[in-house]
């Protein structure tokens, strides 16, 4: 007889507004005390019914196993996945101490359920079982991940190492919230009061509108800059103050080290700590190391075939790099009469050369990219690819600026999202998009996908109108544009999923190297005349933008793209070695291990108390431990899929074609992680993938 075990679903929201899962999340009312409340609650449940499962059953099936436990443990991981994302973008003294008092708790539960061995021999009796045969093949991934899955959280292990490495999972949470804490309370914690207008020389209006604001509300004269990229940045590239720009680059990169302004933000203990952690929970696994560990359930095989694939890249972009750094230091010498160029030099130096060279600036690119004209145009190519519709829809938001929208087809909902475009002090820096609810089947039909994409932009600046203040459309650089771009192929590869699993739709279970697929894809289209001209006009006079401007644009594409490549080249394999070959507990420093890559592969060597690690959160707080190659790995991959756009535009069609678009849809977006993503690109492309787009994109020669 086979006995059927079903979640209970019976706790009741009540005033808990993070126990209400009728709908969309209640971010309005969420606040800090209902955190501890919800997850007693939710832990006793998912608890209640893992003990249930772990019961011996006649015969092991989906139906009675697996379901019931995706089940419960979906709603868990989508409330804490809640508290997690206003830790990230409204974090205050009240929230982070919930956050940081239940997240141990969390992991607890997580850990035992991965080393459950009575769970763990259902799933592989699920696996060996005469129902196997029959199941889709996003069930069969779901089965054969979390069998694998099992095994690197430790189920194999004798009783005497789990609890050690249930402490490992622990500590290691616990340090890598901190590594962001300590990079978040840096950056909020700076400013630079600047009274004299004249040491602004070179700063673009909006930016020094910005900063006066910010003074302002902090009840200073004069101008404040911060941290946050968009008011340090324009320092960087503009400021004609060699000074000011040496001030806002030490301040950045210093930032949560030990020459910061405050010592108990230091990484460097979180670093190594981390470090060791990981090599022992490796180690106990049966690896020799954290960086063979973390390759197990993604596309590259080894730790050398990495470091290989990136020193090939860095070979291959060496001459480029050295080219434009002798072009750049010239340029400095001849034409701003620095004799020697400094870090904090460079981008300004850039900028100067990128418009003596191609004739326009980066300034002069912003005042077409309003932000309503970038989103409208964003949308068209989506909607135009995937054949959806995309519109404004309402929700409860976490701030006022956020807004909401859905995505359909033909009348029906495929997914929604919510978009929080602009920096605030409590609000964690970069671009990132996150599940808020993945797709999957329930009693009650489909639950349709929702992401987050939340940016780190410029806000719309207030201005004195006619009737009063009036907020004007913020503006975007076309890096901003691309990185918009970016975050929105990371929420339609999780919104455009077919797949009903939750464990395989959307994102989930794809290999984390080929993430950045669809991501870096949508970046493409941001250099298309057929797409920029449609999604651009002037902040004051409402034209769109010149076919002038837009060919020095692309002629100026790859300005710098050698060093470009070798930054990033760099990053990876300072990623791949301190989880590789690296000794955290010997006497070597993680500034060796960076210094011995620049010493192989760098053109340029930053100051001596350059410190960028400390503030590294994709491999310290985030998902790319060992795992930082993915962008360069997966822009092979991109770039190989977009050619196929190209060959299609040569071909007569547009390059926003509808035809491709849609394969690209059915072969990658829609069959999120339920087959490995090398099959996926083999069905979009025909082939195996090929190096040559990429670097073709990147102006090198194959």
């Amino acid at each position: 007889m086979t006995t059927t075990i079903t979640a209970d679903t019976t706790i009741t929201p009540g005033n808990n507004p993070l126990l209400d899962f009728s709908g969309l999340a209640r971010f309005d009312a969420i606040k800090p005390e209902h955190v501890t409340p919800a997850v007693d609650a939710l832990l006793a449940k998912a608890s209640t019914l893992v003990t249930a499962l772990e019961a011996p059953m006649a015969q092991v099936t989906w139906a009675n196993f697996v379901e019931p436990l995706e089940n419960a443990t979906e709603q868990l991981g989508r409330a804490w996945s809640i508290v997690g994302h206003l830790n990230s973008v409204m974090d205050t003294p009240e929230l982070r101490a919930a956050y940081n008092e239940n997240q141990p708790r969390l992991v607890e539960f997580w850990t035992a359920l991965g080393q459950n061995l009575a769970l763990f021999e259902k799933y592989k009796a699920v696996q060996t079982g005469p129902e196997y045969a029959s199941l889709s093949g996003a069930r069969k991934k779901v089965i054969d991940n979390a069998v694998r899955d099992f095994r690197l959280s430790g189920a194999e292990l004798p009783d005497d190492q789990k609890e050690r490495f249930a402490e490992i999972q622990e500590k290691s949470a616990a340090l890598t919230t901190r590594f962001s804490e300590n990079i978040l309370d840096a950056t909020n914690d700076f400013g630079l009061f600047v009274e004299n207008e004249t040491d602004l020389a070179g700063l673009p209006d909006d930016v020094k509108q910005a900063a006066r604001a910010a003074a302002e509300k902090d009840g200073t004269p004069g101008f404040k800059f911060t941290l946050h990229f968009p008011s340090y940045f324009p320092i960087l590239q503009y400021a004609h103050s060699r000074s000011l720009r040496e001030q806002i680059y030490r301040a950045n990169a210093t930032k949560a080290s030990e020459l910061g302004a405050t010592p108990e933000w230091d990484n460097t203990a979180n670093m190594q700590e981390i470090l060791q952690l990981r090599h022992e929970e490796a180690v106990m696994l049966g690896f020799k190391n954290f960086a063979e560990l973390s390759l197990v359930p993604k596309m590259a095989q080894s730790p050398q075939e990495v470091i290989g694939f990136l020193e090939d890249l860095g070979r291959r972009a060496r001459s480029y790099g050295e080219k434009d750094w002798e072009e750049l230091r010239a340029f400095a010498k001849e034409e701003l009469g620095i004799d020697t160029i400094e870090a904090w030099d460079m981008t300004y130096a850039a900028e100067k050369l990128r418009e003596q060279r191609y004739a326009f600036s980066e300034q002069e690119v912003k005042q077409y990219f309003p932000e309503p004209k970038v989103i409208e145009g964003l949308f068209q190519v989506i909607q135009r690819l995937f054949n959806v519709d995309i519109k404004p829809d309402s929700a409860p938001v976490w701030h006022p600026d956020v807004k909401f929208f859905r995505i359909e087809r033909d009348g029906k909902l495929v997914g929604q999202f919510y978009l929080d475009l602009y920096a605030r002090s409590g609000k964690r820096g970069g671009a990132w998009m996150d599940d808020a609810r993945a797709r999957r089947m329930t009693a009650n039909g489909v639950q349709t996908p929702i992401a987050y994409l939340v940016c780190n932009f410029t806000e719309p600046m207030t201005v004195d109108g006619r009737e009063g203040k009036e907020r004007k459309p913020a503006l975007f650089t076309h890096d901003e544009v691309i990185t918009l771009f970016h975050e929105s192929g990371h929420g339609l590869h999780h919104m455009l999923t077919q797949v009903d699993e939750v464990g395989v739709s959307g994102i989930s279970g794809v290999e984390w190297d080929a993430v950045e697929l669809p991501s870096q894809f949508m970046e493409n289209f941001c250099w298309e005349w057929d797409v920029l001209q449609h999604m651009t006009a002037h902040a004051d006079t409402g034209a769109p933008l010149p076919r002038e401007l837009f060919d020095k644009m692309t002629a100026a594409k790859n300005f710098q793209s050698g060093l470009q490549m070798l930054r990033q080249v760099e990053f990876s394999l300072f990623d791949m070695h301190i989880h590789y070959d690296y000794d955290a507990s010997g006497k070597d420093s993680v500034q060796s291990v960076l210094n011995a890559v620049r010493d192989k592969f760098a053109v340029i060597r930053p100051p001596e108390f350059n410190r960028f690690q400390h503030s590294f959160s994709h491999i310290f707080a985030g998902g790319y431990a060992a795992g930082y190659y993915s962008y360069k790995w997966a822009e092979v991959l991109s770039a190989d899929a977009y050619s196929a756009f190209e060959e299609a535009a040569a071909k007569g069609d547009n390059v926003v074609s509808i035809e491709t678009g849609l394969r690209f849809q059915k072969e990658i977006l829609a069959v999120g992680g339920s087959r490995p993503a090398i099959e996926s690109f083999k069905a979009f492309r025909g082939r195996e993938p090929s190096i040559d787009a990429l670097l073709r994109h990147s102006g090198m020669a194959a």
